[in-house]
């Protein structure tokens, strides 16, 4: 929905109780909702359904709805029922929305209203700071009402006034003199826990989701600049969203090891990715994103929007030992993946991270000398370990075949406290890469995936469509296939087997049916839905030894279909089909994995999703979009982004709308089972 804007440049028609407000540049009168001229279409489900806007200061009632603060106190003033579905409610029963829905409301992307002067695109909650200290036209309205009201001092302007803000700073990001943001023109910082001014009402007082030692969630725009010694080297990492999806915007969901961004090391899973060498990619298809992030060249520059999770009040006051910090990158080469490092991570009792204990003598993080006692380390080969374990960097190191690539926190003076977490020594909550890591005696067996169950399957999402096809080939004894494979049960997705080249050598060449991208049903009889990727090959190189074969395939076709460029991005790039791809395979290929979250009675799951059903758009899958650190979805390490919510404890979510969901995720107190489909995101 696009909101219908006064233009503040026009004729002013200024009384006692419209004015131009200084907050969203727009003219309104004072007691009423800020208005902003808003770049895209706002999805429904963030549309107040009393004045038709998005939302402002959202409230949730009891049976479901959301509406902006000041149209529900309204309109409560005069009802006592809720506007959609008439309940009965009182202004009491209801509550703030969470800070992720706040979070996704002050990322909507708003043009700044002087349209004459300035044509610049920000989030909505960075307007005002952009009106107060950098709009052309917001200052120069200033100066003319300032004429205007003095005209004897014509002439003689005074400056813009300094707006301070009280902006809370994330502890585990350092100063920006420091080489981890230097090369951000302007990192701005979106608290969303600041209290809303005027608002003295009993459903705004803090709750289990506002605790008082997490009062804001963090998150940060800054652009990273990627250099690439091979202009063609893939950039390493797989994304997932676009304007086409219910995602909307462009997501990393993963940083491949030992890849340029691992590497780099600031660039990490649920970055949302805003422009590509200037270019805002924040409204483009997913195929478009591929091709502007395949783009060849030896210097990349990234604008992402980074989550940091909830802010510590007493970080927030007690920001001043954070200007000494200092982040170094320190690569380690091993002679081959079991080689120890020799280093000891431990945990703090009293901050989130991990932190080297000692480097063991003649080891080989000693002998290379850059890394030291108390160093933080923020993340390993471009795994965000800011919320990590010792265990869980321990694996890293460990399933690494050569280069390890550590982003450490530097401060000096700092000392390591005797007492670890638990009060434990250090050498019962430390892990070392050694091979005697406790992640060896901790590690799981990969947890059971299964066929996705009749009750939670769906058909096929518009703007795809499936055809499955038989093709029966007479052929030479010796000829081959001439098909190349991937996929496979076995494989981390737990992938059907799919073709990912046709040779010119072989008989499907010639037969021409056969096309990249389709995934194999059978041949001569034989189910290749539930193989891995070994038993696959065998079974093709097996039948292919007869005279005829009988191979059933399905194509995926997306009617949109990707822009005839993609291909000639793709030279150099491993082939592997989009993501978007696979999100038109039909349900009964799809394996469903069951994750586990646990959290305290304080906590928030801390995930946000987006899909269900629309009376106008249809049913949606679910989609995970927003994975915040330091929260249990984040701790597990088994959700991502772009991960489908199947089911809920067992509940399948085919059919419900946003508003039945979510209510029923905030209900688990302490645990909760998420059915989830997990697909491969799209590799640039």
């Amino acid at each position: 929905m696009l909101a219908v804007m006064a233009d503040p440049t026009a004729e002013e028609h200024v009384s006692q109780v419209s004015q131009l407000c200084c907050e969203c540049g727009q003219f309104h009168l004072l007691l009423d909702n800020h208005l902003y001229n808003f770049q895209d279409e706002v999805d429904d489900e963030l549309i107040c359904h009393i004045c038709l806007q998005p939302l402002l200061q959202p409230m949730d009632t009891p049976c479901g709805h959301t509406y902006c603060f000041k149209c529900l106190e309204n309109f409560m003033q005069e009802y006592n029922f809720c506007p959609m579905d008439r309940k009965k409610l009182s202004f009491q029963q209801c509550h703030k929305s969470s800070l992720l829905v706040r979070n996704l409301l002050d990322k909507l992307i708003v043009f700044c209203p002087f349209k004459a002067e300035c044509q610049q695109t920000m989030q909505r909650c960075e307007l005002e700071a952009h009106l107060q200290n950098r709009c052309p036209g917001f200052k120069k309205y200033k100066s003319e009402l300032q004429r205007k009201k003095n005209p004897i001092s014509k002439g003689k302007e005074d400056p813009p006034a300094r707006v301070e803000t009280n902006t809370p700073k994330d502890p585990e990001v350092p100063s920006a003199g420091s080489s981890l943001v230097a090369e951000s023109s302007a990192a701005a910082v979106v608290s969303l826990g600041t209290v809303e001014p005027g608002l003295v009402n009993p459903a705004f007082e803090e709750t289990e989701e506002d605790l008082p030692q997490r009062t804001s969630l963090v998150a940060e725009t800054t652009t990273v600049e990627i250099h690439r010694e091979d202009p063609e080297e893939e950039l390493g990492m797989r994304i997932v969203g676009g304007k086409d999806t219910p995602l909307g915007n462009i997501v990393v969901q993963e940083v491949l090891q030992d890849s340029v961004i691992a590497a780099d090391g600031r660039i990490a899973p649920g970055d949302h990715i805003l422009e590509v060498n200037g270019v805002n990619i924040s409204s483009v298809t997913h195929c478009q994103a591929v091709s502007f992030l395949r783009h060849p060249g030896p210097v990349l520059h990234l604008m992402v929007l980074q989550e940091k999770g909830f802010s510590n009040k007493t970080a927030q006051q007690d920001s001043s030992s954070a200007t000494n910090r200092e982040v170094i990158h320190v690569t380690l080469i091993k002679r081959d993946r079991s080689e120890p490092l020799g280093i000891k991570l431990v945990r703090k009792r009293d901050e989130p991270g991990i932190f080297i204990l000692d480097l063991l003598e003649r080891g080989l993080a000693a002998k290379n000398g850059k890394l030291s006692r108390n160093d933080r380390v923020l993340s390993i080969n471009g795994q965000d370990l800011r919320q990590g374990t010792p265990e869980a960097a321990a694996q890293i190191i460990q399933t690494t075949e050569s280069r390890v690539n550590f982003v450490i926190l530097r401060q000096p003076g700092i000392q390591l406290p005797e007492q670890v977490e638990d009060g434990s020594t250090s050498n019962s909550s430390s892990s070392s890469s050694n091979g005697g890591s406790p992640v060896h005696h901790r590690r799981r067996v990969d947890q059971n995936h299964y066929r996705r169950k009749s009750t939670y399957q769906k058909d096929l999402p518009q703007g795809y469509a499936s055809h499955e096809k038989t093709v029966a080939i007479k052929k030479e004894p010796k000829e081959s296939l001439g098909i190349t494979i991937g996929g496979g049960r076995d494989n981390k997705n737990k992938l059907p087997i799919y073709v990912t080249s046709v040779q010119p050598i072989g008989c499907l060449f010639r037969d021409g049916r056969i096309k990249r991208g389709d995934v194999l049903l059978s041949i001569n009889g034989i189910d290749l839905t539930h193989l891995n990727y070994y038993e696959a090959v065998s079974a093709l190189k097996s039948n292919a030894a007869s005279h005829s074969v009988i191979l059933k395939a399905l194509e995926i076709v997306p009617l949109n279909a990707p822009e005839p460029s993609l291909d000639i991005k793709e030279q150099g790039f491993s082939w592997s089909p989009l993501w978007i791809t696979w999100l038109g395979l039909p349900s009964y290929l799809h394996c469903c994995q069951d994750v586990v979250l646990s959290k305290g009675n304080l906590e928030s799951w801390g995930f946000s999703i987006v899909g269900g059903f629309e009376e106008s758009k249809g049913n949606k899958p679910f989609f995970i979009k927003t994975i915040v650190p330091g929260t249990p979805a984040f701790r597990g390490r088994k959700l991502k982004c772009g991960d489908e919510i199947v089911a809920v404890n067992g509940v399948p979510a085919i059919g419900m709308s946003n508003s039945e969901l979510i209510p029923i995720l905030k209900e688990q107190r302490n645990e909760v089972t998420l059915t989830v489909v997990s697909w491969p995101g799209s590799l640039v």
